[in-house]
């Protein structure tokens, strides 16, 4: 895969070092780092290392393993979106039409993909493929679209009346996401971005923003992450851990303290296994979404994990000068009981769903989709979207969705893929005994 991703990005280092030799340099999807301004960014950093933790300039490059600096893809002040790599320039070409309307299903003559039913206003029409009909409809739409086109588990698409044409029962299984945590602390200094959570800072970062694509508003402000195992025996990360000078959660709610800051922990490779079912066959009807999270016992062992590692970072030297209090999940939380509570009530999806539509070998029933992404059994129709992953990716999930697209486009378009690289990823030479 590494050829793909450096094909994909032009990588700005910035002038603060990174692995030149493992990215991208002229590729449409531009890869950038935050100006990391505020100290608290390299205090989390030191902080890792105190703990014994590796430190990396470069998690993107031979050595995921350690703390350094986050990545992001803006360019100029804009998130550099894959609407804005890809799709924009491929409209100015002449051969991409962008149709808005809802796509209902494929259309299957023969074993064969022809087209794709659509309903544009209240007409439902269908636009015929002169090659091959492919999907990108995400982790929940692809599997969605499979089944009311007849591509599913036999027996549930015969429930809802649905023409069984290719009993793949790996549609819409398999399932997976990262869960998270904040575990947040107040700031003794008065430095953290709870100082602009007011009218006129906002209209100033908004100004700075619209008049010189600058500022605190041209980054999504996680500068600073880490990358670590969660024990001995594991040769490569499986836990992640963003940093945000801010204490505050997505929705934009955030505690009574004022200053604070927090740090985002959960583990990547969790066992747990979710579906996405019709609920209907009815393309307007949401699809039934269940991630059956943390239903083993290694995903709360694993959680309780990644609070208490979090825990010690903050109690490291570096971060001395500035954490005042734990916020949350609270200093009277110690037990695996207490610990377990809170992530009852405070975890939450990082927004990365994948699986749905596992790659795989042809004579695999769990399998949807076969290493070049043609759906098996029908002919003529592709997937190309996270949903092809066989497990989550460790990390987020944005580049290797794009990077799908991009060695899915050699297979489409006939061509013999990139040569595969022989670099090798760096590993912690001790990883058999130690967990840093």
């Amino acid at each position: 895969m590494l050829p793909y991703f450096k094909r994909m990005e032009t990588w700005h280092d910035g002038g603060h070092g990174g692995d030149p030799d493992w990215r991208g340099t002229d590729g449409p999807l531009h890869v950038t780092r935050g100006p990391r301004a505020n100290p608290l960014y390299h205090a989390f950093v030191e902080a890792g290392q105190q703990a014994g933790y590796e430190v990396t300039d470069d998690y993107n490059g031979e050595k995921q393993e350690g703390f350094g600096p986050f990545e992001q893809t803006v360019w100029q002040g804009r998130r550099w979106s894959a609407a804005n790599a890809y799709l924009r320039p491929a409209l100015k070409r002449g051969n991409c039409t962008v149709t808005r309307a809802l796509a209902r299903r494929v259309v299957i003559e023969d074993g064969r993909a022809v087209g794709v039913e659509i309903t544009r206003g209240r007409r439902t029409e269908v636009i015929r493929a002169e090659r091959e009909v492919i999907l990108a409809a995400s982790s929940l739409n692809s599997p969605k679209l499979l089944m009311l086109s007849g591509i599913g588990p036999g027996k549930h698409l015969a429930e809802h009346g649905i023409e069984v044409i290719a009993d793949r029962p790996g549609v819409g299984a398999n399932l997976q996401d990262h869960l998270e945590v904040y575990v947040q602390y107040a700031s003794k200094q008065p430095i953290t971005l709870f100082k602009h959570w007011n009218l006129v800072s906002k209209t100033v970062i908004g100004a700075q923003w619209l008049f010189t694509r600058q500022g605190l508003g041209a980054s999504n402000n996680f500068e600073s992450c880490g990358f670590i195992r969660s024990r001995a025996g594991i040769s490569y990360p499986d836990v992640q851990f963003h940093f945000l000078p801010m204490a505050i959660r997505y929705d934009g709610k955030m505690p009574a303290e004022g200053h604070g800051f927090q740090a985002h922990v959960g583990p990547m490779r969790s066992p747990s296994r979710g579906s996405v079912t019709l609920r209907s066959g009815d393309p307007e009807a949401f699809p039934v979404i269940r991630f059956n999270y943390m239903s083993t016992d290694q995903d709360w062992e694993e959680f309780r994990t990644c609070l208490r590692f979090t825990r010690e970072i903050f109690e490291q030297p570096a971060m001395a000068p500035f954490v005042k209090h734990e916020i949350q999940p609270g200093p009277a939380l110690h037990s695996d009981d207490e610990l377990d509570g809170f992530i009852r009530e405070h975890a939450e999806s990082a927004y990365p769903p994948c699986g749905t539509c596992r790659m795989g070998r042809a004579d695999d029933p769990k399998a949807v989709v076969d290493p070049q992404g043609r759906v098996i059994g029908v002919e003529r129709l592709r997937v190309a979207d996270s949903s092809v992953f066989p497990r989550i990716t460790n990390g987020n999930l944005n580049a290797p969705t794009i990077m799908v697209g991009e060695k899915m486009a050699d297979h489409i378009l006939g061509r013999d893929p990139l040569p595969p690289a022989n670099d090798r990823p760096w590993v912690h030479p001790a990883w058999k005994v130690a967990q840093r």
